[in-house]
């Protein structure tokens, strides 16, 4: 098996071949494991919920935390699951009826024997004491590894290294489901010290998705995809905390010719147009908390076709940094979902979240051609600018009519194309961007292809450019407050990328598409009802306009 590149000085300390860096890499492992055991050793003595979660409340907080997070599995029907740091059981028992076998892992004694002891009657779990950062186990034996606090009790090399046993441990195309205290403690047990690594959620995105195994028999190098990563949704509500975040990742076959050198396609999102600074260049341009053209001004024309009523459930697929989000729950009294494939999309708007004091939006990493919801889920789907970005466009279609209610509503704006043939630049751009776009009409048309009625498919491209124009315009006048914060390298990316937009829309090459359409009230049960990975992508080259 071999490991991809480590990050940073992990990788000098790791890789170098030194004796006297690898020696200080064993004491280095031997100290912070010492440290984790004494931890353990002080809040396991009497094997209680309360030590395990390290919080007085952990009974009232399970009522609600454990349905939750169990919600965010995959299908374990009949899988193999290995769950690590299982603790005394809390959730072993549950895997184990759904699952043909489970092996429960844990570093502590008292645990491992407080959870035999309560789930041990079922004859389809192994448990295990162990040290995970010595564990080995065979490869390819798992669907599903799953985690509930453990990660954070890692340090980054040995997280590092972790990472690449657990590719090597699930099945192609498995999933690994974990869950950690992000940024500070959460827990109100007393502790005479914590080592406990509180990381960002960036560095667990970085650290995950950058592993690699292989390449194997048959020359493929695999890696983690990140499915869905989110807060607690429990922890909001009871403790106003947003610092409980779990994640989904799949192992997936690596291919880096598919996303312009980058191992995955949210690293390429992320890598290239949404970095975190172009993102916050580009919210100058559209307006604070908007990544999409005319900014509040148009969210608020097109939340006005949905007709929106407080206790109404909205998603929102590409939610950016959460502009429109807030918006519709301020104004509306909706409950907003915001997924973004975006890591530092959905980071900014988190942020955001906490100075806006909204508890009726929430934000998730998730990527929409994997995510799971149940059938009838939502009041209405809201879409600006991001279906650009998704080549299999039916398949995704397909799961947002799943998940709508009868009735449901579905709004859309979007990147489309003019008719073949293409300039030479307006295919370069279509290139670099990674887009795949759509005529108005062949878009409309897909829609109800796959269920909608009453589609209004309109070519609102006019609109587009007097936007454009504005915001141009605005930008200029802004020039001098702009340079304050960003560079001139970056004024002048944003003037040339506009002007650019609009002669590309003055061509016909570019298009603007608005997209309003209805799930039947007596539709029935949807061809693809977002259960598991069933439906996944095509790749692009099969993809016709």
């Amino acid at each position: 098996m071999q490991s991809g590149v480590l990050p940073g000085t992990l990788a000098s300390l790791f890789t170098s071949g030194n004796f006297a860096a690898s020696t200080h890499a064993a004491h280095w492992h031997a100290a912070a494991r010492k440290k984790m055991s004494a931890f353990w050793e002080e809040h396991s003595r009497g094997a209680t919920i309360e030590e395990m979660m390290l919080d007085s409340s952990a009974e009232a907080i399970t009522q609600q935390e454990k349905p939750e997070i169990l919600s965010m599995l995959p299908d374990t029907d009949g899988k193999r699951v290995l769950e690590l740091g299982a603790g005394i059981g809390r959730f072993t028992g549950h895997l184990a009826k759904i699952a043909s076998h489970v092996t429960a892992v844990d570093f502590m004694e008292k645990f491992v024997t407080k959870n035999r002891e309560l789930n041990g009657h079922r004859g389809n779990i192994t448990f295990l004491q162990a040290d995970i950062t010595q564990m080995q186990l065979p490869g390819n034996s798992f669907d599903l590894i799953f985690s509930n606090w453990l990660f954070m009790y890692l340090t980054d090399a040995e997280l590092v290294n972790l990472a690449t046993c657990l590719l090597s441990w699930l099945q192609p195309r498995g999933f690994l489901f974990f869950r950690e205290s992000c940024f500070f403690q959460s827990g109100n047990v007393k502790r005479s010290f914590n080592p406990t690594v509180y990381r960002k959620p960036a560095d667990y995105n970085r650290i995950l998705t950058s592993a690699v195994i292989g390449p194997d028999p048959g020359g493929q190098l695999w890696g983690f995809e990140i499915v869905m990563s989110k807060s607690v949704q429990a922890y909001i509500k009871l403790k106003r905390n947003q610092n409980q975040v779990c994640w989904l990742l799949q192992k997936v076959a690596r291919d880096r010719s598919a996303h312009q050198g980058y191992p995955t396609f949210q690293q390429f999102l992320d890598g290239q147009q949404y970095s975190r600074s172009g993102i916050l260049r580009y919210e100058r341009i559209f307006g604070h908390g908007f990544i999409s053209a005319g900014g509040l001004r148009t969210t608020k024309e097109f939340v006005e076709l949905l007709k929106l009523s407080p206790g109404q459930s909205v998603l929102d697929v590409g939610c950016g940094i959460g502009g429109g989000d807030f918006y519709m729950a301020k104004n509306y009294g909706v409950e907003v979902l915001g997924i973004d494939l975006s890591a530092n999309m959905v980071e900014i708007a988190m942020e955001r979240a906490v100075t806006e004091d909204t508890p009726l939006v929430q934000f998730e990493i998730g990527d929409a051609t994997k995510r799971v919801f149940l059938e009838n889920s939502f009041d209405v789907i809201y879409s600006r600018d991001t279906i650009l970005h998704i080549a299999n466009k039916a398949d995704l279609l397909r799961r947002l009519h799943a998940w709508l209610k009868p009735r449901g509503k579905l709004l859309i704006t979007d990147y489309c194309c003019g008719e073949l043939p293409w300039s030479a630049s307006f295919q370069e751009y279509v290139r670099q961007r990674g887009y795949i776009l759509h005529t108005v009409q062949s878009y409309g048309k897909l829609l109800e292809e796959v269920g909608f009625v009453g589609v209004r498919a309109e070519d609102r491209t006019r609109q587009f450019l007097d936007i454009l124009e504005v915001e141009l315009r605005g930008l200029e006048q802004d020039r001098a407050a702009f340079l304050e914060d960003f560079t001139d390298e970056d004024y002048t990316y944003l003037v040339q990328g506009w002007k650019e937009k609009m002669s590309r829309c003055v061509t016909g090459d570019q298009r603007w598409g608005l997209f309003y359409a209805e799930k039947p009230s007596d539709s029935g049960t949807s061809p693809q009802s977002g259960t598991g990975d069933r439906i996944q992508p095509l790749p692009i080259d099969q993809v016709t306009m």
